[in-house]
C-alpha cells in the first residue's frame, strides 16, 4: 500500500471539485491517480477495513435507463465512503411537472457530496443535459446557495461510459501486471451480433478513447455502416499516435482477432441510426420507430456470422486472448437463440467477465473519493490509522 499512496503523492491532482465526464478531458495524472486509489480502495476492502471518509452525505444518483452493475456499484462506493444513497426517480419528482435543470439540480445538491447521472438513451442529449447540469451546480455554488459543490460522474453518457473503461482498465493493469505492460498489447474492440438494436456507442467508444492513451494497439471492428461517432474515432487516431501505440478500422472480425491479446465484442446501433432514433424519438413518431426497428434487425441479421467462437478465440495470441464484455453479453443459446459470444467462450471466460465487473464499485468510489476530498492523500493516511 505505501508504494501506491507514495504514487498518488507524486501525481499533480486536479480532481476535487471537479466532474468526472469524459476520460479524454481527464490528465494523465489524474486517470492513474483514479486507478491507484481504486487499488488502495480495494485491498482495504479485501482486508475488512473501513474506507468511510465521509462523515454525513448524499450519493444522489439518476438513472435514466436501466442498469444493474452500474446501479449497484454507485450504491456501494457511496456506502463504503459513508454516504447515503438517493436514487432520484424523475416520474416521483417536479421534473414530470416541468421543474427546470437549473433548479432540480441546485434542490438535490443542498447536502450532497457526489452526484452520478446516466443518460445514454438518445444521441447528442446525455453528455449535454450532464453539462448542464453541471453548470448549474457551480453557480449554486458560487452564489452561495450550496455550502459546497458536488462532484457530478458520468455513470454513461450517449459518447463515454467512463465507470466502464476506467474499470476496464483497471482489470487489464491487473491482468498483465502494470500500465506499462499494456504497451504494444493488441485489443480488438469489435462489434458483435444482436437480435436487438439501438444499443448506445459508449461503450466502444469508451474503449477506444480510453485504452490508445496507453501506447496499446487498438483495433477496431464492424460492418461497413456500422461506424462510431467520426469525432472519437478521430481522437482514438491522435491519442494512439502521441502515445507510441496504433489505431485503425477494419470490416473483418477475423481480422480483428488475429493476433489480438484482449478481443471485446460488442454489439452497438450505427451511429447514423442512432442520430435517426434520436430524432424519431424527440418527435414522438412511434411508426417511425417500429420501422427503423424492422430495418435494422433485417440488416443485423447480415452479420450473424459476426459472434465470438472458440474459432475464432484460436486466431488471437497463442489461442488465449482475454475476453472481455461490460455485461449482460449476448449469449448463444442462453440469452437468445444467436447472439454476441457462444457460450463455450462465455463460459471460459464467465469469472474473467464477473471479476471484470468486481473493479467498478471501487472506481466509482476513487471518483467520489477525489472529487469530494481536498487532500486524498491525507485522507487515506487516516484512514490507515483506524
Amino acid at each position: 500500500m505505501k508504494a501506491r499512496i507514495d504514487k498518488l503523492k507524486s501525481l499533480n491532482l486536479k480532481n476535487y471539485g471537479h466532474d468526472f465526464l469524459l476520460t479524454w478531458d481527464k490528465s494523465s495524472d489524474e486517470l492513474e491517480a483514479t486507478l491507484l486509489l481504486a487499488e488502495l480502495l480495494r485491498e482495504r476492502h479485501r482486508l475488512g477495513k473501513s474506507n468511510r471518509v465521509f462523515d454525513s452525505g448524499l450519493a444522489v444518483s439518476i438513472f435514466r435507463d436501466n442498469s444493474t452493475r452500474t446501479r449497484f456499484s454507485f450504491a456501494s462506493a457511496a456506502n463504503a465512503l459513508g454516504l447515503a444513497v438517493s436514487d432520484m426517480d424523475e416520474e416521483k419528482s417536479q421534473v414530470s411537472h416541468g421543474e427546470t435543470v437549473r433548479e432540480t439540480a441546485n434542490m438535490i445538491s443542498f447536502m450532497t457530496r457526489v452526484i452520478g447521472i446516466r443518460d445514454d438513451m438518445y444521441l447528442g442529449e446525455g453528455h449535454s443535459y450532464m453539462q448542464e447540469v453541471s453548470e448549474a451546480i457551480q453557480t449554486g455554488f458560487e452564489e452561495e446557495v450550496l455550502h459546497n459543490r458536488p462532484g457530478l460522474i458520468n455513470l454513461q453518457c450517449d459518447i463515454d461510459h467512463p465507470t466502464q473503461s476506467m474499470s476496464d482498465l483497471a482489470m487489464l493493469s491487473k491482468h498483465f501486471g502494470s500500465l506499462e505492460a499494456l504497451r504494444g498489447k493488441k485489443i480488438a474492440m469489435s462489434w458483435a451480433y444482436s437480435p436487438s438494436y439501438g444499443k448506445p456507442l459508449s461503450v466502444p467508444q469508451g474503449i477506444i478513447g480510453l485504452l490508445t492513451r496507453y501506447g496499446m494497439d487498438v483495433t477496431l471492428a464492424h460492418p461497413e455502416g456500422y461506424g462510431l461517432i467520426p469525432e472519437v474515432v478521430a481522437l482514438a487516431g491522435k491519442q494512439a499516435s502521441a502515445s507510441g501505440g496504433s489505431f485503425k478500422q477494419v470490416n473483418s472480425m477475423n481480422e480483428a482477432f488475429e493476433g489480438a491479446h484482449i478481443v471485446y465484442p460488442k454489439s452497438w446501433a450505427p451511429y447514423h441510426v442512432m442520430e435517426e432514433r434520436t430524432t424519431l424519438l424527440k418527435q414522438g413518431d412511434k411508426p417511425g420507430l417500429k420501422a427503423l426497428e424492422q430495418v435494422c434487425l433485417a440488416n443485423n441479421a447480415k452479420f450473424t456470422d459476426w459472434e465470438c467462437t472458440e474459432a475464432k478465440m484460436k486466431l488471437t495470441h497463442q489461442g488465449e486472448a482475454l475476453y472481455m464484455h461490460c455485461l449482460p453479453a449476448d449469449i448463444t443459446g442462453v440469452s437468445c437463440k444467436q447472439g454476441e459470444v457462444s457460450t463455450a467462450v462465455f463460459e471460459k471466460y464467465r469469472r474473467d467477465t464477473y471479476l471484470e465487473a468486481s473493479y467498478k464499485p471501487f472506481i466509482i468510489a476513487a471518483m467520489m473519493f477525489l472529487t469530494g476530498v481536498k487532500n486524498p492523500v491525507a485522507a487515506i493516511n487516516s484512514l490507515k490509522k483506524d
